[in-house]
């Protein structure tokens, strides 16, 4: 048997995040029953517990809420946590799986210790979570240092996209870090609903959406999204359709800045509808886009992408490496230097049918290089070696 700790995941069953959604169809997913997962969940009460879910042991961890230090000191518990069951279990040669770069102070004072029990230190460096501009300079400083520390002191990382691999060998060459590929995982079923659903009526009634003739935005509201360069190339185009904006939209600094800077509430087709968390119902909504826009900016291969790669007709991406590696000639690319993206948007509107193909490309790739079943059948392999 091989024992696999996960680290770093808020728990499973998944309610959302790019790394709960990993871990639970890690899993779900599981087909070789030679692998025991131990996952750490994140609590805010005191009182935990532990409890099977599909095979796979789960702790609790109860962690107060202290602002920014909150998933350092989480990460941190969950290490102590796996190491006190290896200890009490008398297990050996297992692996410990970090997901992300939080804790690369602490980590050397762990390595030896889950190393006297021939257990294996993985790391997924995730994005380049320094680069995000809602982080003060001091914090973006402590990611820096502790994503050079994880790198160093790590066995092996496991990078879901090759732009980041490429990233990780050329910045930390120093460490000469040991790395390998596998993809994030896409969903790649058809929404279980149709239009005559009644929360599908709702829903578009509610906004007063057409099927079939928008276009989509799914992305957390931040700068680094390029929230600001779609919403303007769209309201600079001469099209009646809508942008409708699936988003955590916060009245802060950044969503004043936005209004400022682009005036789109003077524009009826600018869209913002909040949250949709009913997963079968923000499938159905990208199924039945006209075309996706995709602006994300930092970090490695993104959940929303592949999930709008494997479901909507036409997809304008952000031109940035780790977009590019995902969708190659699915999809079609826009920057903010010349306008392209309103260019698009304007001949989409105009002859969808022109782009049928580059359609089909995206869903043949994602089936082949990004479903879940392959993805999980990659990591059982790794797991096992």
């Amino acid at each position: 048997m091989k024992d696999i700790f996960i680290v770093g995941s808020k728990g499973i069953p998944a309610k959302y995040g790019g790394f709960e959604t990993f871990v639970d169809n890690l899993v779900v997913r599981q087909v070789d029953k030679n692998i025991k997962y131990h996952v750490a969940c994140m609590v805010s009460t005191k009182n935990v517990k532990n409890y099977n879910y599909y095979g796979a042991h789960c702790q609790e961890i109860a962690v107060p809420n202290i602002g920014g230090a909150k998933a350092i000191l989480y990460d941190i518990k969950s290490l102590s946590w796996s190491l006190e069951t290896i200890k009490e279990n008398n297990l050996k040669n297992g692996i410990v799986y970090i997901l992300a770069c939080r804790i690369g102070p602490f980590l050397h004072y762990y390595i030896n210790k889950f190393h006297k029990y021939g257990f294996k230190v993985w790391v997924n460096p995730d994005g380049n979570e320094w680069k995000r501009e809602k982080w003060s300079k001091i914090v973006r400083d402590y990611w820096k240092l502790s994503e050079r520390l994880m790198v160093k002191n790590a066995d092996l990382l496991v990078c879901d996209s090759k732009t980041i691999e490429k990233y990780i060998h050329k910045e930390y060459a120093v460490f000469n870090p040991v790395t390998t590929f596998v993809a994030y995982g896409a969903d790649v079923t058809k929404s279980q609903l149709s239009e005559y659903d009644k929360n599908v009526k709702n829903w578009y009634e509610k906004y007063n959406i057409d099927l079939n003739s928008y276009f989509l935005i799914v992305g957390r509201f931040v700068p680094e999204n390029n929230f600001e360069a779609m919403v303007k190339e769209f309201m600079d185009s001469n099209v009646q359709n809508d942008l409708v904006i699936v988003t955590n939209v916060k009245k802060n600094k950044f969503y004043e800045k936005l209004r400022n800077k682009t005036n789109f509430e003077s524009d009826p087709r600018i869209k913002f509808v909040g949250t949709v968390y009913d997963q079968q119902l923000l499938k159905f909504i990208r199924e039945h886009a006209l075309a996706y826009v995709h602006g994300h900016s930092v970090g490695g291969t993104n959940p929303s992408l592949l999930e709008s790669l494997a479901s909507t007709k036409i997809n304008l991406l952000y031109d940035a490496g780790f977009n590019r590696e995902v969708g190659e000639n699915g999809a079609l690319y826009w920057t903010k230097e010349n306008k392209s993206l309103s260019a698009l948007i304007e001949k989409i509107v105009k002859n969808p049918g022109e782009f049928v193909s580059v359609s089909k490309k995206a869903k043949l790739r994602i089936h082949e290089e990004y479903s879940w079943n392959y993805i999980i059948d990659q990591y059982e392999s790794k797991f096992k070696k």
